[in-house]
């Protein structure tokens, strides 16, 4: 093991228990299984068959079904009989949230029960107490015997277990020890799977679900690393990442959180969380899985001994600043325009619109920092806020060397037969191609201007980038680094994928100063993501800006536009989440920074909104709770004025502003 995975480096799964779901088997290098959770009552038998069916048919291989009290627990077997009378078998999980005779119900009907050890027993008043040891240990006692009874139903009965720790419902006896940390979620878990282990039983999977892909991550590698240390193996690991909204955004955050988990070997089964349609879930996470097939034959990646950085904690990697990039500043955004026009109308794609009759420019919140014209110089004056990358042998020729920066390989800076700029240079480097003598030679070479352009063309791309990003770090070479990915995908699911995972999994250990995506227009045959309506793509350019400007939302490092944490629907919920998310996002989009959470029912309300300032919450049928943090601030609003009602709060706690018209002009052409 390194740190929490067989190999930093080489591709290769987790050894992990094997598991029998019904006659599933998962764990044991057993493939990825795929799942999802019905949004439909649970008392609606035929809508709950007919959607659990159409879930299967899209590739679902475990499908959960709420159960928050006995009675949708019962029904179950009504759902179970009918599921296998129509000839479908898949193995179904009952949710179980704060009902352990619920649990203790479903663990005779269903394949596997999911239980939250953060509400299974305790019940989360958000009180801190101080607690002995001894005051402590009689709580683990209170837990064992309301949990055992489950255990010897689910040994006798042979159905597995899900121990489902989430971030935002950890219990207030593990906050008040451990605090709203990665260690509490494990810890959370742990205490479940100790009692389990105690009682000889094993068919027990586990997740450490958060909103937050930085947290979820952590908290996952904590948990390898703490089983293998406490009882020398790994039990199955179930990844998602816990309300990731909906469109490219949820994609987005879920691929980040799961893939750089799955980058690393870990991960028996995943759930994509989106607020939509449970079967359109499916495609995604077939999608994520596909990535890791024959992965096991990448090219050699040098060997990591050591890490220069903690992979359980945040901390972002310190590096000298070089103009507007590195040091203390937020990560940058290059535009590639290498294959597209070079214009005034294609500019506006990407959020610098130019108004003729003013002569200014207007600039949004996610215009990127740079554009890379490669051999071209713009034939226009430009905003005074955007600056070019050109490449190195066209640099003696640009009409600006203050505006205008040359793009180097490796090799002609080493060479220098193109003049350097005096401010700024960037080297493009492909880890594969590159020996161990030539980036030695590199490292000498590197000075206060320069910037390291990092990529590679080995398909175990992730690891291969962040080697060498660990290399500069042990040598304490403080040399800013963008994230380079370039996607020969066809369909713009698999770019997003791509780029969530190879550049968003570096960013969420502290690395990369800035981030630069490119694509192939005349590969790309499929503009929207599954097919759905949500992502309109005006250019390419567009696409690969606004996805930029979403993997450094997703991953906390630059924050651009409003972040929503939006629960996937289920059987509890008290509205029509779909519809409502879209009313408060066409309400409040325009509001950077703000984090509002959307949440269906209470297990999903204010422990679940984890860190979002504003949260939503069903109550009851046709009822909202509001809350700032996790405050509740009004109660059973009608939901008919409720998307109002949180507007006027945003408003009373001054983080309200009025949605623009036109963009405020910044700068004039000639600036």
């Amino acid at each position: 093991m390194q740190y929490y995975a067989p190999s930093l480096t080489r591709y290769q799964r987790l050894p992990t228990r094997e598991v029998k779901i019904g006659d599933l088997p998962l764990g044991n290098f057993h493939p990825i299984r795929i799942q999802t959770m019905t949004t439909t009552d649970t008392m609606d038998t035929e809508a709950t068959v007919a959607q659990c069916i159409r879930c299967i048919e899209a590739g679902a291989e475990l499908v959960r079904i709420t159960a928050p009290s006995i009675r949708e627990a019962e029904n179950l077997l009504n759902i179970k009989k009918a599921l296998r009378q129509r000839g479908y078998h898949t193995p179904l999980v009952a949710d179980i949230h704060f009902t352990p005779n619920a649990a203790e119900v479903a663990a005779r009907i269903v394949e596997k029960v999911r239980i939250n050890p953060g509400n299974y027993v305790d019940k989360k008043k958000f009180q801190f107490k101080e607690y002995t040891d001894a005051e402590y240990q009689a709580e683990i006692e209170r837990i064992r015997e309301r949990f055992v009874p489950l255990i010897r139903i689910c040994r006798e009965y042979g159905t597995a277990m899900r121990i489902g720790t989430n971030h935002g419902s950890l219990s207030d006896r593990i906050m008040s020890r451990y605090g709203d940390t990665p260690m509490g979620m494990v810890e959370s878990a742990m205490e479940f799977l100790r009692i389990a282990r105690d009682e000889n039983y094993h068919q027990i999977v586990l997740s450490m679900k958060a909103s937050n892909p930085q947290v979820m991550v952590q908290a996952y590698r904590l948990l390898v690393k703490t089983m293998m240390e406490e009882f020398g193996e790994c039990y199955p690991l179930h990844l998602g990442v816990t309300e990731a909204g909906d469109g490219e955004d949820g994609r987005i955050k879920s691929a980040m959180g799961i893939g750089t988990l799955l980058e690393d070997g870990i991960g028996d089964t995943i759930r994509v969380s989106l607020t939509e349609e449970p079967e359109y879930e499916i495609p995604v996470c077939r999608d994520l899985v596909k990535r890791y097939t024959g992965r096991e034959n990448h090219k050699p990646i040098p060997p990591v001994e050591k890490l220069a950085y903690s992979p359980f904690q945040y901390q972002r990697r310190l590096t000298r600043p070089v103009g507007r990039i590195g040091g203390r500043q937020v990560p940058v955004v290059i535009a590639d325009f290498s294959e597209e026009p070079l214009t005034r109308e294609k500019l506006a794609d990407i959020g610098y619109r130019y108004d003729p009759k003013s002569d200014k420019w207007h600039v949004s919140d996610t215009a990127p920092d740079f554009i890379y014209t490669s051999g071209r110089y713009v034939p226009f004056d430009l905003p005074g806020t955007l600056q070019v990358i050109c490449d190195a042998q066209v640099y003696a020729h640009v009409p600006d060397r203050q505006r205008y920066f040359p793009l180097f390989t490796w090799t002609t800076w080493l060479q220098r037969l193109d003049d350097p700029s005096p401010y700024l240079n960037f080297i493009a480097l492909d880890t594969l191609n590159t020996t161990d003598e030539e980036w030695e030679q590199l490292l000498q070479s590197l000075d206060d201007t320069t910037v390291l352009c990092i990529y590679t063309q080995n398909r175990h791309a992730m690891p291969a980038v962040r080697q060498k990003i660990n290399d500069l770090m042990l040598r304490g070479i403080d040399i800013p680094v963008i994230l380079c990915v370039e996607s020969f995908h066809s369909s713009i699911d698999d770019q997003l994928i791509q780029f969530a995972i190879e550049a968003g999994a570096l960013l969420l250990d502290g690395m990369g100063d800035g981030i630069w995506l490119k694509n192939h227009p005349d590969l790309v045959k499929n503009l929207r993501v599954s097919g759905r309506t949500y992502l309109e793509v005006h250019s390419h350019a567009q696409f690969l800006n606004n996805t930029a400007f979403s993997v450094l939302q997703a991953s906390r490092t630059r924050i651009s536009k409003t972040e929503y944490i939006s629960c996937p629907s289920c059987g509890r919920t008290l509205f029509d989440l779909q519809e409502t998310t879209a009313r408060i996002r066409a309400a409040t989009h325009h509001l950077k920074g703000v984090k509002i959470a959307v949440m269906g029912c209470i297990v999903n309300g204010p422990g679940e909104m984890a860190d979002a300032d504003f949260g939503y919450v069903g109550s009851g049928p046709g009822k909202i709770t509001l809350y700032k943090g996790k405050e509740i601030v009004k109660r059973n609003v009608p939901a008919e004025t409720a998307v109002d009602e949180l507007i006027q709060l945003i408003k009373e706690n001054g983080m309200w502003t009025d949605p623009p018209t036109v963009h405020t002009p910044v700068s004039s052409a000639s600036s």
